[in-house]
């Protein structure tokens, strides 16, 4: 196939490399695309400019070089309605309709659809006037949770003890022009999992755990993720299941109920708790870094997975197979990430660590003139371990991220520790 991956970061570059079918040892023939891309993904597929929320401008492209299949990564595109103009043009694509996106653009949206369909989540509000924000932080705390009722790339909530902080949030997000939404807190370790969605035929991945504070201990602000590991070694047998069961099947038959099916990867963030899983959040998208992890252990090709959900043949698709064992991502990021990252220093490894997806991904990277590359982003490079215990996936992960150097990075020591250590309990 022809394919075209839509998006610059950590996890299009996970796609990109699953896509290419380096590890697999049928290989493949796919021709691959990208747009806009990164210095790492230019590796592996031919790099095109693209403003990714234009639908025209998209379906151009995808015309041009002549795609069988169009896979969206970020969520932009997506609730700007491109995945729309692509099928309109009868092209093969990878992600929700603009409708169907709502469940990640609008968390309104998101908690009227659980609530029709009966899934667990947080008790919330919509404020939209600062005159209301008092009222609501009476009423929802004194753990805080304030969300941005928007796209905000993973950064636009706060959970805090602290009222002050969770006012000026708050106030922050209706000054910026978005509707703010206050939820109760939602006890209990969190799962993300990612799920293909075909109408009402669901097939979930493999769960993961995100680290999403810039510091060691859940300390510091709240980043677009830090570090994730997969699977998870404290989830219930049947934890998977039950998440399909109670959360994502009957979140697509909603969709399907009110004429809006929903088409791509449904990404549930969820909180495990007493009564098992409640929904924190959807993502519309596979998740970052997440994604990075997961898809380090897929031993179907993937194309054949995307493929089958963009066409509507998902039920038809044999069981998915996976790799024994555990992967990890930890997360090189600029110095001042998330707040200011600084960008264009030098980024150096040796033995051709860079240049090597199946244990460095690149996110916010561009090539220098030397063919080398330099910092062009927060989250800069994602380095993957894998192993035959959480252990050893995050040896071999902190192994590799020791032999890269950045001038002012840092990383967390800490990705996966409390479940190595047995201090996640359910």
């Amino acid at each position: 196939m022809c394919i075209l991956v839509i998006g610059s970061g950590g996890r299009e570059h996970a796609l990109v490399h699953a896509l290419s079918g380096a590890d697999s040892a049928a290989g493949t023939e796919n021709e691959l695309h990208a747009a806009p891309g990164n210095a790492g993904i230019a590796r592996l597929a031919t790099l095109h400019d693209l403003d990714v929320t234009d639908g025209p401008a998209t379906v151009e492209l995808a015309q041009s070089i002549g795609a069988d299949l169009v896979v969206i990564g970020p969520e932009q595109p997506l609730v700007a309605g491109v995945a729309d103009a692509l099928r309109e043009a009868g092209i093969a694509v990878f992600g929700p309709s603009k409708e169907a996106a709502a469940l990640e653009g609008s968390k309104a949206f998101a908690k009227d659809v659980m609530a029709a369909a009966g899934v667990r989540t947080a008790e919330a509000r919509q404020v939209t006037d600062e005159s209301e924000v008092e009222a609501a932080l009476d009423a929802f705390g004194p753990t805080y949770v304030v969300k941005d009722d928007g796209l905000a790339g993973g950064k636009g909530v706060v959970v805090t003890s602290d009222r002050a902080a969770a006012k000026e949030h708050a106030e922050a997000v209706i000054a910026a022009g978005n509707p703010v939404l206050f939820e109760s807190f939602l006890e209990g370790p969190e799962v993300s999992l990612f799920c293909l969605v075909d109408g009402e035929t669901v097939v979930p991945l493999l769960p993961a755990q995100d680290h999403k504070r810039a510091y060691d201990n859940d300390e510091g602000p709240n980043t677009g993720g830090m570090g994730a590991y997969t699977p998870l070694p404290w989830l219930p047998a049947n934890g998977v299941q039950r998440i399909v069961d109670e959360v994502v099947a009957p979140v697509a038959a909603e969709m399907v109920r009110r004429g809006t099916p929903y088409s791509g990867l449904l990404y549930a963030g969820l909180a495990w708790g007493a009564q098992g899983p409640a929904v924190v959040e959807f993502n519309a998208r596979f998740g970052d870094p997440e994604t990075q992890a997961v898809l380090a252990l897929l031993q179907t090709p993937l194309a054949d997975v995307l493929h089958a959900t963009a066409t509507g043949t998902l039920a038809q698709l044999a069981p998915l197979e996976w790799k024994d064992g555990y992967a990890v991502t930890v997360v090189l990021a600029a110095e001042n990430y998330p707040a200011n990252p600084r960008k264009g220093d030098a980024i150096t490894a040796q033995g051709g660590l860079l240049d090597d997806p199946a244990r460095v991904l690149h996110a916010g990277t561009a090539a220098d003139t030397a063919d080398g590359y330099v910092s062009a982003g927060g989250r800069v490079l994602n380095i993957l371990g894998t192993g035959a215990t959480l252990s050893d996936a995050v040896e071999a992960a902190y192994k590799a991220i020791e032999q890269i150097e950045l001038d002012g990075s840092f990383y967390r020591r800490d990705i996966a520790r409390p479940a190595i250590d047995g201090e996640i309990e359910i």
